[in-house]
């Protein structure tokens, strides 16, 4: 290895050209064409455009140019426009640690100018006319243009042809384009876009209110089938719209989470709004939202990755668990409101779960064995069943103005039959009932410690560096889930104490997954999730049977319950535990009117 070395040449360390140098930048910066469109959008968002078009030939290779109506570039910066590292957005470390626009590194430009032919029109409002500067030549010359700014990128990698026979057809690279343009008008809908492609407008979003928006974009359909969502905890504001469990899909392309309205793909929001989704959405079905973070800037780094898609959170838990909470509060209010206008939702606090207006008291049901649901599980004990402590009374309603109904039947022992005013809701009384027992046994967990009970011989396991490290620092929290973990060795930890309602359970996969998510969340939820697990199969059981014989009291009994139970849309397999039928619905199918 030595000789080889010794042959080889020295090569001497030199300054690189500044035009090498923009078409490294430009590797990181312009990966395809929607790389060009994401960036130049940012720009026209910063120069308080009120209407951005984006035009395009063969899916932006040919040509990308994006129109807008903002303040403009004067004539004696726009060559500065194009330098490396120019910029109007910050001017010392401060403004780069409290960053408040779209762009701000002042390296887009410069890298796009590298790789491809690139113009700059653009006229002040104090100018009498545009300017047009030819990045090629630097050529400045007078030209036609109101107010704003064009900027126009042709051939798109002609002076680096490998990078171009990486792109894929005009179709993709143009659904490319409309998705980066479609996420830029989910955060802004005081902003007009259009989209241009071949001389033919493909997509259009006039300008509106964010729920005027979101189904222009996502559809009105999806926005129907999903909830408001509007949470603040100290210094982090959520809102926006979380879809029901119904509407979830196969894929995750309908998940947007935005931070100061800046799109962004983060770990710690994502893994948020899935354990949001945990209660009410099983198996790999994908949830759908649009979520937006409002943070002060100082708490969020978002010089990370060139392309600026990426965050670091100052307090990651912090938000994990404002974005968490907002969901789950959402999600939790019974749609079964939406159905009666008489009905209604009482405004909830600031940062508290959403409150009921309808709350009558709880009766119980004798399980299939002959015992009482109140007396599920002799690790809780729970007492008799009485209104959960977060609902307020409210006088009756009339039985046509209860949200689901009065009952009227029962269906196969399986199905309860309701009529409402809006004609007939069935309700999967098993599902339902199981999702109540399971709510009722998890606010009585909550009223109580989590209850520790030591190993009689400690689970051991070799750990990593980073799981001891843990270990030591969080102690403190570990005990307040009922786990005691300590060091055992240099390279090995010992489980001496589990939750006791987890005894049964892998001491040792237990603790490396709470260590794990401590790393990165509140370690809290993994004991959550693995309680939830052992009540809900509690819930199962003591839940009301199929085939079992209701009366009437009961069968509405099992109705105003589920109108006062939290996510009691859905039982604790996901499964919907309701359906409404309209009279018009049920007109149709019998033909009536025709």
């Amino acid at each position: 290895m030595n000789a080889i070395l010794s042959t080889l040449p020295r090569r001497p360390i030199r300054e690189l050209p500044d035009e090498l140098i923009s078409q490294i930048a430009a590797g990181e910066v312009v990966e395809r064409p929607a790389s060009v469109v994401r960036e130049l959008v940012d720009n026209a968002l910063d120069a308080g455009a009120t209407q951005v078009t984006v035009r395009l030939l063969a899916g932006g290779v040919r040509l990308i140019a994006v129109e807008d109506d903002g303040a403009g570039i004067s004539r004696e910066e726009l060559p500065l426009a194009l330098r490396r590292h120019a910029t109007s957005k910050i001017s010392c470390l401060a403004d780069l640690e409290a960053v408040g626009t779209m762009g701000f590194r002042g390296e887009a430009l410069a890298a796009i100018g590298s790789v491809a032919q690139l113009n700059l029109l653009s006229r002040t409002l104090e100018q009498p006319s545009a300017f047009l500067l030819d990045g090629r030549t630097g050529e400045l010359r007078p030209a036609a243009r109101a107010t704003g700014t064009t900027v126009e990128v042709k051939e798109l990698f002609f002076s680096t042809p490998a990078r171009r026979k990486f792109l894929k057809t005009d179709a993709t690279e143009l659904a490319h384009c409309i998705e980066s343009v479609r996420r830029h008008a989910l955060a802004r809908p005081d902003v007009g876009f259009a989209i241009w492609h071949e001389g033919k407008l493909v997509e259009q979003w006039r300008r509106g209110t964010r729920s005027e928006r979101l189904a222009d974009v996502l559809g009105s359909e999806l926005l129907e089938q999903s909830v408001s969502v509007e949470y603040s905890a100290g210094p982090i504001r959520v809102t926006g719209h979380a879809g029901i469990p119904d509407a979830a899909r196969s894929r995750a392309d309908q998940q947007f989470t935005y931070v100061n309205g800046r799109f962004v793909r983060d770990k710690v929001l994502t893994h948020a709004a899935r354990s949001a989704y945990e209660d009410v959405l099983h198996g790999l079905r994908q949830a759908v939202y649009a979520l937006y973070i409002e943070i002060d800037p100082a708490r969020v780094d978002v010089n990370v990755h060139p392309t600026k898609i990426e965050v670091r959170f100052r307090d990651s838990r912090e938000v994990h668990q404002a974005v968490r909470h907002a969901v789950e509060y959402a999600l939790a209010v019974p749609r079964a409101a939406a159905v009666s206008p008489a009905a209604g939702v009482a405004v909830p606090a600031q940062g508290a779960p959403p409150v009921q207006k309808w709350a009558q008291p709880s009766m119980n049901f004798t399980a299939g064995a002959g015992h009482r649901v109140s007396d599920l599980g002799a690790l809780w004990q729970p007492g008799p069943a009485s209104p959960p402590p977060a609902l307020l009374s409210a006088p009756e309603l009339p039985a046509g103005d209860w949200p689901l109904g009065r009952a009227i039947a029962q269906l196969q022992g399986i199905y309860i039959l309701a009529e409402n005013r809006l004609g007939l809701v069935i309700v999967d009384m098993h599902a339902a009932h199981e999702r109540i027992v399971y709510e009722r046994l998890k606010r009585q967990m909550e009223t109580s410690e989590i209850a520790s009970q030591p190993l009689l011989i400690p689970a051991t396991f070799a750990a990593t560096p980073q799981e001891i490290a843990t270990a030591e620092a969080c102690a403190p929290t570990l005990k307040t889930l009922g786990l005691e973990i300590t060091a055992f060795s240099p390279r090995t930890l010992a489980v001496r104490a589990v939750p006791t309602s987890l005894a049964q359970g892998d001491a040792v996969e237990l603790a490396r997954s709470v260590l794990g998510e401590l790393a990165q969340h509140d370690a809290s939820t993994v004991i959550q999730r693995a309680q939830n697990e052992l009540l809900g199969t509690m819930a199962c059981h003591g839940a009301v049977r199929a085939n079992r014989k209701l009366t009437v009291d009961e069968m509405n009994a099992l109705l105003r319950q589920m109108e006062e139970t939290e996510r009691s849309d859905q039982c604790n397999h996901g499964r919907p535990t309701w359906r409404q039928m309209t009279v018009r619905e049920l007109d149709a199918l019998f033909m009536r009117g025709r």
